[in-house]
């Protein structure tokens, strides 16, 4: 009997068979012969196959696929398309070709690499073609690749690669492909056998590696002998365990051997090198803390607390890694690597900020999502003195970068702002801020120079001499006081120098109301008042004698004329004096009402609070009480905020207002009722009064719906629970916030 995987023998023996006098037989013979051609159909072996197969993660799949790709392709599930590539080779004959056209995914990331090592292993690539994002030609912006395999499993002879990754635009692949294909020598076509890939740990194509790391790789130490590498915390609910550092009460934040309710916490960010993105604290211990949570991950748990060197697991740019400070603990998007034994932290950090790291990462995986495996897949350099010299640049690259981000309030180890450092030489305003520009300047010229110097160890350790140089484009020095990389390259250099002006002054204006409201002080570095519910009395137990005393009752009037004595443009006026010299005020004044645009007191009215909750990303630490039209506003802090805070705004503020106002409309009636008063001033006084009206009608309005009953509730908050949870409890009362109920990363 034929077997059953033999279609073919099965219907030759079937139509050899002869049932000619028995017509029942002869019928289900004629039915069965049907079937086997069929069956033959479907199961022939192919000289050539070509194929652009359908492409859906498993996301998208219904269980019926899922079950089918799971018990069929088991190794190649993850994607419709990388099945079909299996399945595509078993219809091609020995030595047959298969050519595809699929995205790159399969090429780079963790869950193909099963499906690499297959192809490794039991094929030959013949040439690939790797396209740009935008080539068109799978109908959506896409990475895409064209390749051939022979389905033979040789491990010899070398395959033809080109990449044009870097031709952008659709118009312009297969132009450059063309030229690649006729000339051997183009700098985007590679040559390539099997060991090369067999030397990355997880089999990548990345055929574009340069032959500097082809060399590390083949020598067979990587990165993985050095550190251990891991995702971090998964807390299973960020917005129950996760704040930005600012929002809670400062006794309560420590790090992780201080064992405070609140520990450090590193997770991603912006695109920034050597130090900083330490924005966020995790709700570590307690009855309520992510410990207790059961659905939480706890990767690389041995290393939490430990100095080490992180990156973001997600970014939009390069590879960025950075310091890892002790007492912290690093979070699943935010993978960090550890020293296994006498590998200095500073030398891991100096290595993968490396450009020669970078460069191999963006090989090895040119997706935005950097995996520990790609930092493990490293190679470790071929000369053995690379350690000593990179740990000397990096402690100092770290250095520069720790004290750009500590001058500012983001910054948990912020102490005083730089405008004010008694260091600075300058009598006025415009003379601190020249030198301080000079100074921000000269630290992005030496961190520029030292990271330079730390790529060429790395070109020198690699053997990369002729295939990558040192240099840093001005963009990449990762200091918020480097206008490039802050407002990036569209921008003029006068655009760039006229927003570093403005946002410097900005900055002093939000540490000013931070001295307001006792935040910080001029006579002591670092924070002041920044428990919950503190008062005036804890501050001058700190500071005794202070230079600029903060307000009394934590509510400062935001309004658009001198209504009160102590709203917030007096209170600032008086904060100039102070800190530059009554001498020196009117000039100094006039520098920033320059840098702003506009005049103070509109600049508080119109945009202080916009600026403080971009600068605080949504979660402002000063809340502003406004009435609907915004005829009255006054600025809360929400450390201080008692229960008592909204009958203080009430009847020492809003009720005041309101009679300060009605006392301006009886004064512009009498005006009017005075028959020698000039028909313009009377004209004007009748717009006064109309307008003087209407604001009366808005503020008494509100007073009724919304601020008296919020003062008979005695609303409590819990800086424990965040901004976004306590902001609304204050409803109507607050300026909303555009984006605070939007869902936590």
């Amino acid at each position: 009997m034929p077997k059953l995987g033999d279609p073919a023998e099965a219907l030759r023996v079937v139509e050899a068979r002869d049932f000619g006098s028995d017509l029942l037989l002869e019928e289900v013979r004629s039915r069965l012969v049907a079937v086997l051609r069929m069956a033959q159909t479907l199961s022939s072996k192919y000289q050539v196959v070509v194929a652009n197969p359908p492409y859906m993660g498993s996301s998208g799949m219904n269980r019926q696929l899922l079950d089918l790709l799971g018990s069929n392709y088991p190794f190649s599930k993850s994607d419709l398309f990388s099945a079909f590539i299996v399945r595509v080779i078993s219809l091609c004959t020995l030595s047959g070709y298969v050519s595809l056209m699929t995205p790159t995914t399969w090429m780079f990331i963790a869950t193909h690499k099963k499906v690499r090592q297959y192809l490794i292993e039991n094929t030959s690539f013949t040439s690939l073609i790797q396209m740009e994002y935008n080539s068109g030609l799978l109908g959506a912006v896409a990475p895409v690749c064209a390749f051939c395999l022979r389905n033979s499993p040789s491990i010899s002879g070398i395959s033809t690669f080109i990449s044009l990754k870097d031709f952008k635009g659709y118009e312009k692949q297969p132009i450059y492909a063309k030229m690649a294909i006729n000339n051997p020598d183009s700098a985007w076509r590679y040559r390539r056998d099997k060991q090369h890939f067999n030397n990355l740990q997880n089999k990548e194509i990345a055929f574009d590696i340069p032959d500097g790391f082809a060399k590390s790789l083949a020598n067979g130490a990587t990165l993985a002998s050095e550190v251990v590498a891991s995702e971090g915390l998964k807390t299973a609910d960020n917005a129950r365990f996760i704040r930005f550092w600012h929002e809670v009460s400062s006794a309560a934040l420590g790090t992780i051997e201080e064992k405070r309710t609140w520990v450090k916490h590193a997770k991603g960010g912006d695109f920034r090198l050597w130090y900083g993105n330490l924005n966020w604290v995790v709700k570590w211990n307690g009855a309520d803390g992510v410990q207790s949570e059961p659905r939480a991950g706890f990767q690389g748990r041995e290393n939490y607390g430990s100095k080490g060197v992180v990156w973001s697991k997600i970014s939009n740019a390069f590879f960025a890694a950075r310091i890892h400070p002790e007492g912290a603990i690093f979070d699943s998007a935010c993978p960090g690597a550890f020293s296994k034994d006498n590998l200095a932290a500073e030398s891991l950090a100096a290595l993968l900020c490396s450009k020669a790291t970078q460069e191999f990462i963006k090989k090895i995986n040119p997706t935005m999502n950097f995996q520990v495996g790609n930092v493990l897949s490293v190679p470790l350099p071929l000369t053995s003195d690379w350690e000593p010299r990179a740990r000397d640049k990096g402690k100092k690259l770290i250095e520069i970068a720790k004290t750009d981000w500590d001058a500012f309030e983001s910054s948990w180890d912020f102490t005083t702002l730089p405008l004010l450092s008694k260091d600075l030489p300058g009598s006025t305003l415009e003379a601190r801020y020249a030198a301080l520009c000079a100074r921000w300047q000269d630290m992005t010229t030496e961190m520029r120079r030292l990271a330079e110097e730390n790529n060429r160890i790395f070109i020198e350790s690699y053997g990369l001499k002729g295939e990558m140089t040192p240099e840093v484009p001005l963009q990449e020095v990762t200091l918020t006081c480097n206008p490039t990389y802050r407002y990036g390259t569209k921008l003029s250099e006068p655009e760039k120098n006229a927003r570093l002006l403005e946002d410097t002054v900005a900055e002093f204006l939000n540490y000013a109301v931070g001295c307001m409201f006792g935040r910080y002080s001029l006579d002591t570095p670092g924070l002041v008042l920044a428990n919950q519910g503190e008062r005036l009395e804890d501050y001058l137990a700190k500071v005794p004698s202070p230079t600029f005393t903060p307000d009394k009752d934590n509510v400062i009037p935001v309004l658009d004329g001198e209504w009160f004595a102590d709203d917030v443009t007096e209170r600032f006026r008086k904060f100039l004096r102070v800190t530059f010299g009554e001498e020196n005020y009117r000039e100094n004044l006039a520098f920033v009402e320059k840098a702003l645009g506009k005049d103070i007191r509109k600049w508080f009215t119109r945009d202080f609070f916009d600026y403080h909750v971009r600068r605080f990303k949504k979660r402002p630490i000063y809340w502003l009480f406004s009435s609907p039209k915004g005829t009255f506003q006054a600025l809360m802090y929400m450390h201080r905020y008692r229960p008592e805070t909204v009958s203080v705004l009430l009847n020492d503020y809003l009720r005041e207002h309101i009679r300060k106002l009605e006392g301006h409309r009886a004064s512009r009636e009498k005006e009017v009722d005075d028959p020698s008063t000039p028909a313009a001033k009377t004209s004007k006084a009748r717009k006064d009064i109309i307008i003087a009206s209407q604001q009366i009608d808005e503020l008494k309005d509100w007073e009724r719906d919304v601020i008296f009953p919020l003062a008979q509730q005695r609303i409590n908050i819990d800086l424990d629970d965040g901004v976004k949870a306590n902001y609304p409890k204050f409803g109507a009362a607050l300026r909303k916030i555009k984006g605070l109920e939007a869902a936590d990363e």
